[in-house]
């Protein structure tokens, strides 16, 4: 579970903005969205697969230009 400690001096808008980008690094909405559906396991290697498919064409064309 996140949890962010108030400063001292610091106001509740800026320790509800440090919350949420400690809620975005932890990748905890990422997390929710994905059980939102069952992927099955092959579905999950197969996309994950593509990605990094996309990542090293995306890597070669940009180390080519």
């Amino acid at each position: 579970m996140t949890a962010v400690a108030l400063r001292d001096g610091e106001s509740p808008e800026h320790l509800l903005t440090r919350f949420r980008q400690a809620v975005q690094r932890d990748g905890i909405l990422r997390e929710i969205k994905q059980r939102r559906h069952f992927i099955p396991k092959s579905e999950r290697r197969r996309i994950a697969r593509a990605k990094a498919a996309r990542r090293r064409r995306r890597a070669k064309r940009t180390s080519a230009a």
